[in-house]
């Protein structure tokens, strides 16, 4: 039975469960990230919201906190806390981050086996009740659950989509400016390859207000060796937070990602995004997920953009994809559904 909130001036119908005029975000997962992304979506005003969650009272109490929220600010927002997939028929945008996190000392690839198998019941609901939803996917290990989620929904491939390379990302311009003192905003780079410790950024196409982050280092503005230590803390930047908290992960920033891809979808924004992408020959790849630049529209993955890679970065982005298929490997073994 889902738990119904109505915020601001306008009301849903008894009968309604959501505001018709509005688009439709459902989260699936209630737990940091899930919390805050519906935090997140109703700040923005971006779309009614569903959270799920399959633990019965979590989702509704954090739907009836969040209501509480926004309406100091007067906002205009519908939220539903439910545990029936029912509630989540007809959504525009799906964000996934039902799952196992990690715990201190893990990495994203021992969570493969459990979330695997929630990813499946997830995938199962969706393509029930929202078969044509543009679907967000956030749980670890990210590449192959986004690959084995598409498989196991059977949704079109510009339609499923993982969030990794906006997080990757911030990540590494976080470091770099901290390191030059110089605005996040000035900063312009990506992060591409697998959501893990073979992720790849892409310091030929860095710049740091117009100057190319190479020539940056030959003037000495910053020294190798401290350019090594942040791509290194990039890498492990998941794990550092995860340490320091210890009985969770991350949230705010991948929370932060995942609304980013649905608002420049729901508002057709076409933004050049780092997702998770199915790749069908685009940098050499087919027939696998992984992160690469995109632009997202309403038609969901629009556009895969190839950038040139320098010689040390295909070598890197190469590592990264091996490392994927591995990982796929190992999820057919687990479940050989997905070699279909």
């Amino acid at each position: 039975m889902a738990y119904r909130i109505n915020i601001g001036s306008r009301f849903c119908n008894a009968n309604i469960k959501l505001n018709c005029m509005r688009k439709k975000i459902s989260l699936i997962g209630a737990g940091q990230i899930g919390g805050t992304l519906a935090h997140l979506i109703s700040i923005k005003e971006l779309a009614d919201v569903v959270l799920f969650d399959v633990a019965d009272g979590i989702a509704k109490g954090k739907a009836l906190d969040i209501a509480q929220s926004t309406s100091i600010d007067g906002l205009s927002i519908n939220l539903i806390g439910t545990n029936n997939y029912e509630d989540i028929k007809n959504s525009d945008v799906i964000i996934i981050t039902a799952g196992v996190p990690r715990k201190p000392g893990m990495n994203r690839d021992d969570l493969l086996e459990t979330n695997l198998k929630i990813i499946k019941q997830v995938a199962e609901g969706i393509k029930k009740s929202s078969p044509n939803a543009f679907v967000i996917c956030i749980t670890n290990p990210l590449d192959v659950i986004v690959m084995a989620l598409q498989k196991y929904s059977d949704l079109p491939t510009n339609k499923v989509v993982g969030m990794a390379g906006i997080l990757d990302s911030s990540r590494f311009k976080y470091f770099l400016s901290q390191e030059m003192k110089v605005p996040i905003k000035s900063i312009k780079t990506l992060v591409l390859g697998g959501h893990g410790d073979t992720m790849v950024p892409m310091l030929s196409s860095t710049t740091i207000d117009g100057k190319s982050l190479k020539q940056l280092v030959t003037e000495n503005k910053i020294t190798k060796e401290k350019l090594d230590t942040i791509i290194d803390r990039t890498r492990k930047g998941g794990g550092e937070i995860n340490k320091l908290l210890e009985k969770s992960s991350a949230f705010y920033a991948p929370a932060a990602s995942g609304v980013e891809m649905a608002e420049s979808y729901i508002k057709n924004l076409k933004k050049t995004l780092p997702c998770a992408a199915y790749l069908n020959g685009e940098y050499g790849v087919k027939n696998l997920y992984a992160g690469v630049p995109v632009i997202i529209g309403n038609k969901g993955v629009e556009k895969v953009i190839e950038i040139k890679l320098d010689q040390k970065e295909k070598e890197n982005f190469d590592l990264s994809i091996k490392a994927v298929k591995d990982l796929l490997a190992k999820s057919k073994e687990i479940d050989p559904k997905l070699s279909n």
